[in-house]
């Protein structure tokens, strides 16, 4: 059985207290969003070829490094949507959970990707501190100017989803920090036509890499938290425990565990240690608090008369 529940994801409890970080908010990319995928892909490697030829013919590296920035960011937008496709796939025998993991491991690639990059476009602009040459900049403040519009309008498809989805905010950052590096490029290409300081476009390079690295730590935190199944940013789990602990005729709440399926979907698991007659209607309150206050779809409960072995001093 498939882990995602579709368009009808939308919890009504999602503004409650502090619990607006919605995981599984619109389900963008894995439902509905492959196609934005795919434009965005198409659209930017086509431009990545003209502008790495522009540059070449221009002198410019400022534009080749942007072109290899590019690339990263198309290799990016394939990997996460590659695992928005997977993650739709419904689970098998062996893969119990499926495939939602993948989205994970692509936001967790992407950082890596995005800081990969950085690191070649400082390397480069170095380079070209200590020999500056001329550059046409008339066509690089052209081709950088397509790029920006070309990138603005890609992550602009992934705005909607990029708080909900940590696989449309890397898309989504990525995007956007190219609209900066080419911004940057144009405002570089003005001042060398104006001044003749060729030495101006490697210096533009070097804060722009600042800039895309500030914006990489945070998606990079993120996915590392995830992929060492820690619980997803936004998911107060002592506000959980209290919960539970708050429902009528439960005294002990233990091995409350409570992590990301896909950077959508959480799940729960916990061992519930109550008095109450009616365990049935117990666990089915419990379930709906998960899922009403928490916006958490995969709750696992035990329910416990008494503190079982595995756990004595619960």
């Amino acid at each position: 059985m498939a882990h995602h529940h579709g368009p009808a994801h939308d919890h009504s409890g999602h503004d409650h207290g502090g619990h607006g970080h919605a995981h599984g908010h619109h389900h963008g990319p894995v439902n509905t969003g492959d196609w934005r995928y795919a434009v965005g892909l198409i659209i930017n490697l086509a431009f990545v070829g003209i502008e790495f030829g522009a540059g070449v013919i221009s002198g410019s590296t400022a534009l080749m490094a942007d072109a290899g920035h590019n690339l990263s960011d198309v290799m990016g937008l394939a990997m996460a949507g590659g695992a928005a496709w997977l993650a739709r796939r419904a689970a098998g025998p062996g893969k119990t959970y499926g495939y939602g993991k993948a989205t994970v491991l692509a936001a967790l690639g992407n950082a890596l990707l995005l800081i990969f990059a950085c690191g070649a476009i400082a390397i480069e602009a170095v380079r070209r501190l200590a020999e500056p040459a001329p550059v046409m900049s008339g066509l690089i403040m052209g081709v950088a100017a397509v790029g920006f519009v070309i990138n603005l309008g890609t992550a602009l498809l992934f705005m909607r989803d990029q708080h909900s989805d940590l696989n449309a905010r890397g898309a989504y950052l990525h995007m956007m920090a190219d609209a900066a590096v080419s911004i940057g490029v144009v405002i570089a290409g003005a001042v060398i036509l104006f001044t003749g300081w060729s030495i101006v476009d490697p210096l533009v390079s070097i804060v722009i890499v600042g800039v895309i690295l500030w914006g990489t730590w945070g998606l990079l935190k993120d996915s590392v938290n995830l992929a060492l199944d820690a619980a997803p940013r936004g998911v107060d789990v002592a506000a959980i425990r209290a919960a539970f602990l708050a429902l009528p005729g439960v005294s002990a709440v233990h091995d409350l565990h409570v992590w990301g399926l896909s950077t959508t979907d959480t799940a729960l698991t916990a061992h519930l240690v109550h008095d109450r007659l009616d365990p049935e209607t117990l666990l089915a309150e419990a379930h709906a608090l998960a899922r009403a206050r928490f916006a958490i779809r995969h709750t696992t409960l035990q329910l416990e008369a008494g503190p079982l072995p595995d756990c004595p001093d619960c």
